[in-house]
């Protein structure tokens, strides 16, 4: 139980550095074209988190780690096609 929550928590720790330094070095103008591949990789989170949270390894620990990433996981892809939708209406011809 003990080493299996350190590795989880190292793997964690290591995916957030990661995902940070990615997002960081890319340039604003294609920031929001990659949000329609970063809504696919957040909807795989959230089914990887409805799995973490059904897990029988702790119920009340997974549960609550579980609910935690169907959130976060959540607001990115409502956050990404808000802002991919934002992004399409600047495109659309203006009727007059």
């Amino acid at each position: 139980m003990t080493e299996s929550l350190i590795t989880a928590i190292l793997i964690f720790t290591l995916a957030s550095f990661t995902g940070f330094e990615i997002i960081n070095k890319v340039p604003p103008t294609l920031h929001t074209p990659l949000m329609s591949g970063s809504n696919a990789i957040s909807g795989i989170c959230v089914i990887g988190a409805v799995l973490v949270a059904g897990a029988e390894l702790d119920p009340s620990v997974s549960t609550v780690l579980g609910v935690v990433a169907i959130a976060c996981a959540m607001v990115n892809v409502v956050g990404g096609f808000l802002v991919t939708d934002r992004m399409l209406q600047m495109f659309k011809k203006k009727e007059s």
